[in-house]
């Protein structure tokens, strides 16, 4: 068993409203991130990512800080995140974000029609954030070479079935019982 699927395992969960949210360092810097756990995700994500030809790595804040800052330094491909903040920049492009337990606006800067990106997250669980990001990726123009989250939680709708992506897994869970399961100890493509 690596790193990864152990952290998951010993995850707590709590409740926001009906979504059974698991807290985990990837996810919520909550319990502290150990660096080995943070290099083996960046190793996996390496592996599995289609790369070649990526101009820019898109990651939504806050939680894809982290792993893509790790992916960047590792690749030398620039990273680009989208902050909740709008700073009213030329090009600037808002998009709404929907998950299971909270909305808000965000706002897309650097990335221009043309670009070849990759759309890096830390967790797939409604896909409410990957499928409005993929959306205004698409109407600025970019192209979308490949989309990765580290956890894809399986319950549930998933918003990014609907649309014309899907995203590479690190692991697949569940919580069943109060705990995380682990149903693909390898992810999906």
């Amino acid at each position: 068993m690596d790193q990864l699927q152990r952290s998951l395992l010993e995850s707590p969960i709590v409740e926001k409203g009906e979504y059974h949210y698991f807290v985990h360092p990837i996810s919520d810097g909550v319990p502290m991130l150990e660096p080995s756990l943070l290099r083996e995700i960046v190793i996996k994500i390496i592996r599995k990512a289609r790369l070649e030809n990526v101009d820019k790595i898109v990651t939504p804040a806050a939680m894809g800080i982290h792993i893509s800052t790790a992916v960047s330094l590792m690749t030398d491909i620039p990273l680009v995140v989208i902050r909740k903040r709008e700073y009213g920049l030329e090009g600037e492009t808002p998009l709404f974000q929907e998950t299971g337990y909270s909305e808000s606006q965000m706002f897309i800067n650097d990335v221009d029609e043309g670009d070849n990106v990759l759309v890096l997250d830390d967790v797939l669980s409604t896909g409410g954030t990957l499928s409005a990001i993929c959306a205004a990726l698409e109407d600025i123009g970019a192209n979308i070479v490949d989309v990765v989250a580290v956890i894809k939680k399986v319950e549930g709708t998933n918003e990014l079935d609907e649309s014309a992506y899907s995203a590479k897994t690190l692991i697949n869970v569940t919580v069943e019982g109060g705990e995380v399961v682990i149903v693909d100890p390898t992810g999906d493509d």
